[in-house]
């Protein structure tokens, strides 16, 4: 059975939603609290070390597809951050 979430009330900012609610799965809902859990400054640390070791401390060329691999990386330890930033 999904659970809910809320995001921040933001009654003077027109660009965000207030309490917005989101149905999480149940798998979705462990892979949230096993990131809480686990910390997501320190997971968030470990992505951008794999990606700057392969992207900065590798003589392997990256292709499109690996450039985007990385990217996706980037995109969840900021995403990450962001959590972290809120907690």
């Amino acid at each position: 059975m999904p659970t809910t979430m809320q995001t921040t009330d933001t009654t003077s900012d027109a660009r965000n939603v207030s309490k917005v609610k989101v149905l999480l799965t149940p798998s979705q809902h462990e892979f949230i609290d096993f990131v809480l859990f686990s910390g997501v400054r320190e997971l968030s640390n470990s992505l951008k070390m794999i990606h700057d070791l392969a992207l900065y401390h590798s003589d392997i060329p990256v292709n499109d597809a690996e450039k985007g691999a990385l990217y996706n990386l980037k995109l969840l330890w900021e995403g990450f951050e962001r959590i972290g930033e809120e907690m």
